[in-house]
């Protein structure tokens, strides 16, 4: 190992040109390992050193040396870094390096150090400083360990050869990549035939078909990992695995005998445990439930059985009275099975067992038995003193019978309201009830043996005072009944109840029956259902409105109450027609003249038809009067122009057709002249007279106007514009506007207008508020 190291000293030198080079491993510009030709005076490898060394000397690890180094010893050597003077030391002469103490891979696998060559006079470096590595250089020293140890799995019993149980892992500390001080092989020192591991992987099989739980549920396995593949010289740790196997319902339940014989008294009390059964079951946990089942048979409609989950006991319950007298032994079989079955299994047969039961009854000398476990009794308030209420009754079950006497507890009838026949039990009144002052009295009734006085039995008796019947039943409502003219024999068109005033309302009963003058009636009668209501019933078919439309039916009400009331009440039932499945056409009788075949959607569609027309008619006559009123001419006198606002433009004065303007120029001949300006006339028009020049006389018509328009307050609600074609005092044409002209389609020239001057245009607004 020695001469192996102090080659990795020596240099490649090659000489070019007097300079030295040497080939030095390093890093690549872009970073790639490679090699790199680098023109150096003094360079070296990379150094290694034996891990554990405990040789008494100083391990050598390398030596540097610079070709400036004559020998002359003229060069000095220095070292820094990873353990520069404290493991690592050099000789600043020779250049040589040793390791000072032993190292540890697994602590610090390299170390990085600083070598430089220094003048050793003026301490002037002669090359620069460089890095090298000293490399820790490992051996099999460390042993695979299992971190995860010691190993708990769980495998299903019965489970065939190769099912998985679990995986371990070992760890080495040693260089993986050195060598085979950590490839680790895994093998078993102790649970052979039963399990197996993977030598590479650790995982570990079941290698034993059936391995039964029943018979061993624990098992203690030992696995080894062994490094250096497992050959000789390795180093070896272990872990213990401990696998239990988990149950499965491989097993039926088994009754330890097949026969179970139990005694019970017969004055168990129903509900109550009267014995216990078992079947063991090998498994455990939710495979051992067992549930228990009563065959059909003798006992099985006196007896049940259920599950206690603790123990998983079957308890025998009693369903009914037991009675010596009657029946002394009963015997059943009972079956006991899994409840959660395992299909993998069903093939070893049926996961059930049976057993018999047998019960014998045993004979108890027991008090009498009173047939009602309570009684209730109504007694109306005021009855005499005396009077018999109701009875109780009870009896002695054994074998011997013995007559039975009674009596009430003086405690709870304190004021000896009732007394009892001793004999019969028979309860009566000892005085009169008051319903106001006691509503309701609670009293026990007590019943001896005669042959054993010790032996008793007590019974509540609940006594209602009733209260007496004042008002007699009507008719809950006021029926409204129909029957179709289609009806059929026997059938029930109607159902009806009745109501009392007295109370209380509950407990109330009530008969229906028809009045014995009545009894002949061969249209209808009346069916009493029994639960306070009754029903019409129809005697006969082909009702016809036509022949009669109403029939009455009276109907007498009684009671329960005491003293019995009852009532006659009227019941009107009207001929209606209807469909073929018996629901409402019409019953009135104008129906009966409509036409045949016309169905009521049809009646309908005529009506709204009608409604619809009259509707119609009413709008039109209705804006008809709307666009009379609208006119803005209140008098004959009131002869202007309406302004109706249009969103497209006027045809200036040719749109003057509706009113004679020419009225406007001259109001002397308002009441002259009036012709329509929407018809021809018959003769022309004679020349134009001449127009009144007075301003005066306009500005009194103007005023005029504005004064009616002011005071008028029927006027409409928007403005109104009105147009008078008259030119003013300064124009020597006096009016040329044609609003006058009566033939409209003579053609005249109007040039010679164009020189008589300006044209002036009076305008007047008015508004239903205000003067503009």
């Amino acid at each position: 190992m020695l001469t192996r190291n102090c080659l990795l000293l020596f240099l490649w030198i090659l000489v070019d040109d007097g300079s030295v080079f040497s080939f030095l491993v390093g890093p690549m510009r872009n970073g790639a390992a490679g090699f790199q030709r680098v023109k150096r005076g003094w360079v070296w490898n990379q150094f290694f050193v034996l891990e554990e060394y405990m040789g008494s000397d100083p391990q050598y690890v390398g030596k540097l040396h610079t070709d400036l180094d004559k020998g002359d010893s003229a060069v000095k050597y220095t070292l820094s870094g990873d353990g520069a003077g404290s493991i690592f030391t050099i000789d600043q002469t020779t250049g040589d390096i040793h390791a000072l103490r032993s190292l540890d891979r697994e602590e610090k696998p390299y170390y990085t150090l600083r070598a430089q060559a220094v003048d050793i006079d003026t301490n002037r470096p002669l090359e620069p400083e460089s890095e090298f590595v000293i490399k820790v250089q490992d051996i099999n020293d460390n042993e695979p360990k299992f971190l995860e140890g010691p190993y708990r799995a769980s495998v299903p019993e019965m489970s065939p050869v190769g099912t998985y149980v679990t995986q371990v892992t070992a760890t080495d500390a040693d260089d993986p990549t050195y060598g085979n001080s950590a490839r680790v092989v895994y093998s078993i020192l102790h649970g052979q035939p039963y399990f197996s591991v993977d030598p590479k992987t650790g995982v570990i099989k079941t290698a034993l078909p059936n391995m039964d739980r029943e018979v061993k549920e624990q098992y203690q396995v030992l696995i080894q990992a062994k490094d250096m593949g497992g050959q000789l010289g390795g180093l070896a740790g272990t872990t213990t695995v401990n696998i239990t196997l988990s149950d499965v319902n491989d097993n039926p339940p088994r009754f330890s005998k097949s026969f179970f014989h139990l005694r019970v008294p017969e004055s168990s009390a129903v509900g109550s445990a009267v014995g216990r059964i078992k079947a063991h079951d090998l498994d455990i946990g939710k495979n051992a439930e067992v549930e228990y089942t009563i065959v059909p048979g003798d006992g099985g409609a006196m007896f049940d059985i259920t599950t206690n989950e603790h123990n998983q006991e079957g308890i025998i319950i009693l369903k009914r009275p037991l009675d010596f007298e009657t029946k002394k032994a009963y015997t059943f079989k009972v079956d006991a099975s899994n409840a959660h079955l395992d299909p993998r299994f069903q093939s070893f047969g049926a996961f059930k067992d049976t057993a018999t039961v047998k019960i014998n009854v045993l004979d108890v000398d027991e008090p009498p038995v009173f047939n009602k476990p309570s009684y209730m009794m109504d007694v109306y308030e005021d009855t005499p003193a005396g009077t018999i209420i109701g009875a109780v009754t009870a009896q002695d079950l054994d074998a011997s019978s013995s007559p039975v006497r009674y009596s009430i507890d003086w405690k709870s009838d304190l004021d000896s309201y009732f007394d009892i026949d001793p004999v019969e039990g028979t309860i009566s009144t000892n005085e009169l009830l008051d319903r106001e002052s006691i509503a309701q009295h609670n009293i026990s009734i007590v019943a001896t043996k005669l042959n054993s006085p010790v032996l008793t039995s007590r019974v509540a008796v609940t006594v209602h005072v009733l209260d007496i019947n004042e008002f007699p039943p009507e008719l809950a409502s006021p029926y409204e009944t129909f029957v179709c003219e289609n009806a059929k024999v026997g059938q029930v068109i109607q159902t009806f109840s009745a109501k009392d005033q007295d109370l209380p309302t509950a407990g109330q009963q009530f008969s229906f029956k028809s009045p014995k003058e009545d009894m002949k009636n061969k249209n209808f009668t009346i069916r009493d259902f029994g639960n306070n209501t009754a029903g019409i019933v129809t005697k006969r078919s082909g009702f016809r409105r036509r022949l009669q439309e109403i029939y009455l039916l009276p109907v007498v009400i009684e009671d329960n109450g005491y003293p019995p009331k009852s009532s006659t009440g009227t019941l009107t039932i009207r001929v209606c027609g209807c469909e073929s499945d018996g629901s409402l056409l019409t019953c009135s009788a104008e129906a009966i003249f409509l036409p045949v075949g016309l169905s009521t959607g049809a009646l309908i569609a005529i009506l709204l038809c009608i409604i619809i027309l009259l509707v119609i008619v009413v709008l039109y006559v209705g804006l008809r009067r709307q666009k009379k009123k609208e006119t803005l001419m209140s008098s004959k006198e009131d002869i202007r122009d309406n302004v109706i606002h249009y969103d497209d433009e006027g045809g200036g004065e040719e749109d003057t057709h509706a009113f004679d303007m020419g009225t406007l120029r001259n109001p002397k001949v308002v009441k002259e002249n009036l012709y329509r300006r929407d018809v021809k006339p018959e003769m022309k028009r004679g020349p134009k007279p001449p127009v009144s020049q007075d301003s005066a006389d306009i500005r009194d018509f103007i005023n005029q106007r504005l004064k009616e328009h002011d005071m008028d307050n029927s006027a409409p609600p928007y403005d109104s514009l009105a147009t008078y074609a008259y030119e003013g005092n300064g124009s020597v044409a006096e009016s040329l506007s044609s609003i006058d002209s009566l033939a409209i389609d003579l053609e005249e020239d109007y040039d010679y207008l164009n020189d008589w001057g300006p044209q002036h245009t009076l305008m007047l607004f008015t508004d239903s508020k205000a003067n503009m």
